[in-house]
């Protein structure tokens, strides 16, 4: 990244920050809380995310976006305004990483019943799979040539995802062995992905504004090569949770790929299920007051930054209200807490998988209007690109 225009990804417990893309001499941070009653979207706002086809969520889904969503799902539809938004399963980038293509069906399924499951409403949001709009990949090839290929070379993901240290090449006779060319160049796919809708804002984690760095370099690339101000540069949205970490081994992310049935909590797990996963959770040996410690107390903090998404309060707050607590009492308010935020995305869940047809529906439904976009954007890069017949 580009250190004078970098923004900064910096997440606290229930705010979001907004990073405008200016120099560095003028740059401003805004810290906004989406909860806020104060907070208001700017007007005429485009939101735009996507989250990957992994099947049903956990809590590492729900707490790392889908809370987010919920939450811009319902600011949008209380102001009344004329904000669009538009949310997605990533299901072609699924095929980065080696797939079972059978079970890439089903997960598809569920992933996309799972965000409806969570709250984000079809009729005021834009809910479709990414493969059902050819724009978005036509649109990737012409932003592909205006993508240098140092850029990707820096970017790190496509490192992580090959097995590949941090500091590798491309141009490295392991790597270019190792890597195929749809995980290098995937970034491309990502910022078409936001740009196909000209998004102003982007709710992402952590791990993902390198992705929205390189889209605003394209954009500006772009703008630049054709000599119109086409695309803005979308905001940076970042998600207001931190991460939430296995039950079993805090050191490492809560993930659906995880061997041990006792290191995630699903959407759609029943009550007895929760409260022996979190009974069940690893903490550790130290007496005394409890304590937010990543380094040192892991398992401990993990519950508490579970408890803290769920009751939309700081780590200090909850820290606050735990302290005198023992470690089986931390983990039963836990429980109990997700437990009650779980109830009515289960029980919705259920519903709609056993229901593929009403879920077609929806799905066409939210093709048909992302299409409309998606074509009217297509035809205006086309004809900046020169080919005004298409």
């Amino acid at each position: 990244m580009t250190v004078g225009i970098l923004r900064r990804c910096c997440i606290k417990l229930g705010k979001v920050r907004y990073y405008s893309r200016e120099s560095s001499s003028n740059s401003t941070v805004h810290t906004i809380s989406i909860t806020d009653p104060t907070f208001r979207l700017p007007d005429r706002s485009t939101i735009l995310s996507g989250i990957q086809p992994t099947g049903t969520f956990h809590l590492g889904n729900y707490f790392g976006a889908i809370k987010s969503w919920h939450d811009l799902n319902n600011l949008v539809k209380k102001s009344e305004g004329n904000s669009s938004l538009y949310f997605f399963v990533a299901d072609l980038h699924s095929l980065t990483v080696p797939q079972d293509y059978q079970m890439l069906q089903k997960q598809r399924l569920e992933a996309y019943a799972s965000i409806i499951a969570c709250g984000i409403d079809p009729q005021l949001s834009t809910i479709y799979y990414q493969s059902c709009i050819p724009e978005i990949t036509s649109i990737q090839w012409v932003l592909s040539c205006f993508s240098s290929m140092g850029y990707l070379n820096r970017m790190t993901q496509w490192k992580s995802k090959a097995n590949l240290k941090d500091n590798a090449n491309v141009s490295d006779e392991n790597a270019l062995g190792k890597v195929k060319l749809g995980l290098f160049g995937y970034p491309v796919l990502m910022a078409s992905d936001v740009l196909t809708f000209r998004a102003t804002h982007v709710p992402v984690g952590q791990d993902q504004s390198q992705h929205l760095e390189l889209t605003r370099e394209v954009a500006q690339s772009f703008n630049k090569s054709v000599g119109s101000k086409y695309f803005n540069d979308p905001h940076t949205l970042l998600t207001p949770t931190k991460k939430i970490l296995s039950l079993k081994n805090p050191l490492k992310k809560m993930s659906k790929s995880d061997k041990e049935p006792l290191s995630k909590i699903f959407i759609t797990d029943s009550a007895n299920e929760i409260t022996k996963k979190f009974n069940k959770a690893t903490t550790d040996s130290i007496e005394g007051k409890l304590t937010f410690d990543l380094e040192n107390r892991p398992g401990v903090s993990n519950l508490i930054s579970i408890l803290a998404a769920v009751k939309n309060k700081s780590i200090e707050q909850i820290v606050i209200d735990v302290e005198d607590f023992s470690k089986k009492e931390l983990k039963e308010a836990v429980a109990e807490a997700v437990i009650n935020e779980l109830e009515e995305p289960a029980k919705k869940y259920k519903e709609l998988i056993s229901n593929p047809e009403y879920l077609q529906k929806l799905s066409d439904l939210g093709t048909e209007k992302a299409r409309i976009v998606a074509n009217r954007t297509l035809k205006d890069v086309m004809r900046l690109v020169g080919m005004s017949s298409y």
